[in-house]
């Protein structure tokens, strides 16, 4: 079936039917339509999957995907033009332009924690760039992905976009078809499993990964603000982000008052009694339950450590005097633990974070330019935010993504369609001109005109 769906939207592309402005126009505009209609079914399934709010159901999912689909149908005339460039005087008289073209039937594999965002913001390029699009939502969020299923069967035909359901037997027989690109976003380990089965044809692939994202706050940082943004971006979906700040390392001058700080602003946000809360998130299933339950050693535990096995519910912890060899700093978390590791001079952060590999996100509160200039030209990442957390992915202007075992590839806005599109460069020469120098047979005059131009 997998096979045949591939190969029906390989079909369709070659009509090149999707290749026309108003073809794609129509159908991020149908797109967008659908959504709107399913707005309360997407809140519901979200709710059921990983219990998240109504509010935060918009702001961190569908109202992101909404903004992106805005972008993309104002501005797709304008990236579909061809793009001039200028001509080297040795290629007189020609034009140079880049034309892009649609690459062809593109996979699309999304994770459980942003289950729907993560589905439609990739979709967004491969159909604003012309391509046909097979989908394989997460099978851990089997509620979001079916809500996704019924809006893409409402839009499209199955030769043009298709969801896949399913679990490990589909998503390997995904990966033996012959696609023209592979957008992944998931783990490290699947993502190895991933490029490796795509080298078999060449295929070109991105990979979303994440890792252990560090936050990093200096004496000079605000603390109030800090706290209240840290915890938005560390407990947002109960950490279970790919770009959550994963640990902190804090200038010891200030953890103390830093800390309780931090613990006013959680009870804030989510009550004496986070479990209790019905906004606050539930973990995705049991299996990583129980693993983010493992990473808690209560004897370094300050804050939080509440359990509820039945809600699948973790209150925000915290855990203080933490070192390399807890087991907490041995994997990524993705829960709702925060491990605080003191340091005493810059430099002490800058090389625990080196011990570890590039991470997706990087957040540093300071204002210390110099400080701040050092972490942004000095320390590897793959994007990251100053004085605030996981804002920097949420903006159409600006490429998101990761750098080496964090992923590679970005996406997000006018970066999605250059993704999903081939750029061919191009000469148009004109035959009125024909200059003689390149052309056998060859002299030492020759040679001295073409060092004029080539030098």
């Amino acid at each position: 079936m997998i096979e045949e769906v591939v190969q029906k939207q390989r079909e369709f592309f070659n009509t090149k039917e999707t290749f026309s402005l108003n073809f794609r126009k129509i159908a991020l505009i149908k797109l967008k339509n659908c959504i709107l209609k399913y707005e309360d079914e997407i809140k519901e399934s979200l709710k059921q999957d990983l219990g998240k709010s109504s509010t935060e159901s918009y702001m961190s999912e569908i109202g992101m995907v909404l903004n992106e689909l805005s972008y993309a149908i104002k501005n797709l005339k304008k990236w579909m033009k061809r793009e001039r460039v200028k001509t080297p005087l040795e290629q007189f008289h020609s034009k140079s332009f880049i034309v892009k073209e649609p690459l062809g039937v593109v996979l699309i594999m999304s994770p459980w924690n942003y289950p729907f965002m993560l589905a439609m913001d990739p979709l967004i390029g491969a159909l604003g760039a012309g391509n046909c699009a097979v989908i394989k939502p997460a099978s851990y969020a089997k509620n979001t992905s079916n809500i996704i299923k019924k809006i893409i069967e409402e839009c499209f035909e199955e030769r043009y976009v298709a969801v896949v359901l399913g679990g490990r037997e589909q998503k390997t027989e995904l990966l033996e078809q012959r696609f023209d690109y592979i957008f992944f976003t998931g783990s490290v380990n699947v993502g190895k499993t991933v490029a490796e089965k795509a080298s078999k044809f060449l295929t070109p692939v991105t990979l979303e990964l994440g890792g252990k994202s560090p936050c990093i706050i200096d004496e000079t940082a605000n603390l109030k603000v800090t706290a209240r943004r840290l915890a938005f971006g560390k407990f947002l979906n109960v950490g279970q982000t790919c770009v959550a700040p994963d640990y902190l390392l804090i200038n010891s001058k200030v953890k103390e008052k830093f800390v309780s700080l931090l613990k006013e602003e959680i009870v804030k946000m989510f009550g004496e009694n986070p479990i209790e809360n019905e906004n606050y998130g539930k973990i995705i299933n049991e299996k990583h339950f129980n693993r983010i339950c493992r990473l808690i050693d209560k004897n370094k535990c300050v804050f939080g450590g509440a359990l509820d096995e039945n809600k699948l519910k973790i209150a925000p912890t915290i855990l203080d005097n933490v070192s390399l060899d807890d087991a907490v700093m041995k994997e990524e978390i993705f829960g709702p633990i925060l491990p605080i590791i003191e340091f005493d001079k810059i430099e002490d952060a800058v090389s625990i974070i080196s011990k570890f590999e590039k991470p997706l996100a990087l957040y540093l509160f300071s204002n210390d330019k110099n400080v701040q200039n050092y972490f942004l030209e000095k320390v590897p990442f793959g994007g990251g935010c100053v004085n605030d957390t996981i804002i920097h992915l949420a903006t159409t202007q600006m490429g998101f993504g990761g750098v080496g075992q964090s992923g590679y590839g970005a996406y997000h806005g006018k970066r999605s369609f250059l993704l999903f599109s081939h750029e061919k460069s191009i000469v148009k020469k004109y035959n009125y001109v024909d200059l003689p120098i390149r052309y056998q047979p060859y002299s030492k005059f020759k040679e001295k005109i073409i060092k004029m131009f080539l030098k």
